[in-house]
């Protein structure tokens, strides 16, 4: 089986059946299989219900039995932890990553990314994988995720469908930490250029990042700080987003005079 994903090896991981036994054995991979969240050297016997993460995928296996009851069969839809708001597989019964059993529901999703579940796991996969490959230094990985991930925001934008927050914060916070690192400020353009397109302040964990941008990219951040500014002062800002927007308009008094005046016209 092929998977379309930057975080794959051509080679990843491999599935023996042996008799009634399955067992699965990582194809000294790039970025290793978990199984049930616990990453795996040696050969595996799988169990029923267990869960398999291969890059950004997470896969459940399950054991068919001669006559199959109909309502055993994996449905492939996604829960939403109530607690940790993870996504996971309903066959799992329980959030893997906090352990809860409450779910959130269709309806107090709709406020993510994507109204569809699946669209909220891919963007909380790729979040994940984000920071795995930054720590890793893997940039061209980075950059690919970063395309990926940016894409859905925008594609939500255009529908004017709602943004969540938090999520777009650790998406520009990843995508800042990528221009620094790249020494590349084109990302770093776009965090400031994606928070003119939504009504959110930017807050001011990500404003510090801009503040780092604008240091090591005066000429090229000058204009997206400024526009970005201009734009926040229009919103209707919160008495808990005040100290943000002030920290914004702080980095943008930062810039020096000469980097607005060498940006091209």
């Amino acid at each position: 089986m092929t998977i379309e994903d930057p975080l794959v090896s051509r080679h990843h991981a491999r599935i023996v059946l042996d008799g009634d036994r399955a067992v699965l054995y990582d194809l000294n991979s790039r970025n290793g299989v978990k199984l049930n969240g616990h990453g795996i050297k040696e050969p595996t016997e799988l169990k029923d219900g267990d869960r398999l993460r291969i890059g950004t995928q997470e896969l459940v296996f399950c054991r068919v039995e001669s006559a199959p009851n109909a309502s055993a069969k994996t449905t492939g839809f996604l829960r939403h932890c109530a607690r940790c708001r993870m996504p996971y597989p309903q066959e799992a019964g329980a959030c893997p990553s906090c352990g809860a059993t409450e779910a959130l529901d269709e309806e107090t999703l709709s406020g993510q990314f994507g109204a569809a579940a699946q669209a909220i796991w891919s963007v909380q996969l790729f979040l994940e994988v984000l920071e795995r490959a930054l720590s890793l230094q893997r940039f061209e990985d980075v950059n690919r995720i970063l395309r990926r991930a940016t894409v859905q925001v925008e594609e939500r934008i255009v529908r004017a469908d709602p943004v969540d927050g938090p999520q777009l914060a650790k998406l520009a916070d990843g995508a800042a930490r990528a221009a620094l690192a790249l020494g590349d400020p084109t990302w770093g353009q776009w965090v400031a250029q994606v928070y003119r397109r939504v009504p959110l302040i930017m807050p001011e964990e990500v404003v510090a990042r801009l503040g780092e941008l604008v240091a090591r990219f005066p000429t090229d951040m000058a204009e997206p700080v400024e526009q970005l500014a201009a734009y926040s002062r229009t919103l209707r800002v919160a008495p808990d987003e005040a100290p943000a927007l002030a920290a914004l308009e702080r980095v943008r008094s930062s810039v020096p005079p000469l980097a607005h005046a060498a940006k091209p016209s």
